[in-house]
């Protein structure tokens, strides 16, 4: 696992809401810190991935633990 700048907990939040606290964190980020997100919602997964395919940020890393969805996420 990478060492993130910013972890972003958004565990027992559905959808729009782990997007919006994701967005809210990358943007306290400079270029290419890294921000971690941990989600429940199984939504997030795709959210996420065409958030950062708008934003022009980078998805380095998913994986799931346990009901949990973990995703370092790059400001590009």
């Amino acid at each position: 696992m990478l060492n993130a700048d910013l972890e972003v907990d958004a565990r027992g939040l559905n959808c729009p809401l782990p997007i919006l606290r994701a967005k809210k964190g990358i943007n306290s980020l400079a270029s290419g810190q890294v921000m971690k997100v941990v989600a429940t919602d199984p939504g997030s997964v795709k959210d996420l991935e065409v958030f950062c395919r708008q934003t022009g940020n980078e998805m380095l890393e998913t994986s799931q633990h346990d009901g949990e969805y973990h995703f370092n996420i790059r400001k590009g």
